[in-house]
């Protein structure tokens, strides 16, 4: 499985909850970015990355995905 497509071009900012799963999409796929919508299972890409905050913050999630530090964006869309 690999990476078919860039969900995007800029990150998306997100306002996300303390102890709260959150599933980023890495395949670019869904239509719901920078989150998870299961579109990974027809497209046979990769699977979402679960992941969660300790406290509650303001974040900037990647959708172009290619951040080396998933899921935030870290400027690789430049």
């Amino acid at each position: 499985m690999e990476n078919n497509t860039r969900g995007g071009d800029a990150p998306v900012k997100c306002e996300l909850e303390a102890n709260k799963n959150y599933a980023w999409c890495t395949c670019g796929h869904s239509e719901d970015q920078p989150f998870c919508n299961g579109s990974h299972r027809a497209a046979k890409a990769t699977t979402p990355l679960v992941f969660t905050v300790e406290e509650e913050k303001t974040a900037y999630l990647c959708t172009c995905k290619q951040t080396k530090n998933p899921p935030y964006c870290d400027g690789s869309h430049n």
